[in-house]
């Protein structure tokens, strides 16, 4: 076995855990087991909610917050700067939602959906608002998913739980 192989991959997975947004996310509460032991569920990359009422999650260098409205079947995310309350323009045109399949409040399965975010607010090549539009956001349920583009030319991926 080369050890100095399985060092360096040691070394290489332990910088790659420390990437990302200087924040920490609030974590999830602790259950119980049966002995009464704390354990924690999985940490979160949410931030909890945003100036828009929605959730907050690491998007590269920025923070995206999303938005759904049921009734007009509506997505909107906006790209906010390390404060997670700030407008931050982000040279984008095209992003994508993709969420999970999920359960709706009334019990009815949500299919997974694919939204196509286009730039509402471009103002010298950059954006602050994303919107897009599903049949798929009438029903109301805890969404999570991920979102995919080009943000300032850097293919970018954010990760979110309602």
């Amino acid at each position: 076995m080369n050890w100095a192989k399985v060092f360096g991959f040691g070394l290489l997975a332990a910088s790659l855990a420390v990437v990302g947004c200087d924040k920490k996310a609030e974590p999830s509460k602790a259950s119980g087991d049966a002995k009464g032991n704390n354990k924690k569920d999985d940490e979160s990359h949410t931030h909890g909610k945003g100036p828009h009422g929605g959730i907050v999650f690491d998007l590269g260098k920025h923070h995206g917050e999303l938005t759904i409205d049921h009734g007009k079947k509506e997505c909107v995310l906006y790209t906010l700067g390390s404060d997670e309350k700030t407008a931050a323009a982000v040279a984008a045109k095209d992003l994508v939602v993709n969420t999970k399949e999920t359960k709706a409040k009334d019990g009815k399965t949500v299919a997974a959906m694919s939204i196509a975010m286009k730039a509402a607010d471009e103002k010298d090549g950059k954006a602050t608002k994303f919107v897009g539009t599903d049949p798929g956001l009438a029903s109301i349920a805890d969404h999570e998913g991920t979102v995919n583009g080009l943000i300032d030319g850097k293919p970018t991926k954010g990760e979110f739980k309602e």
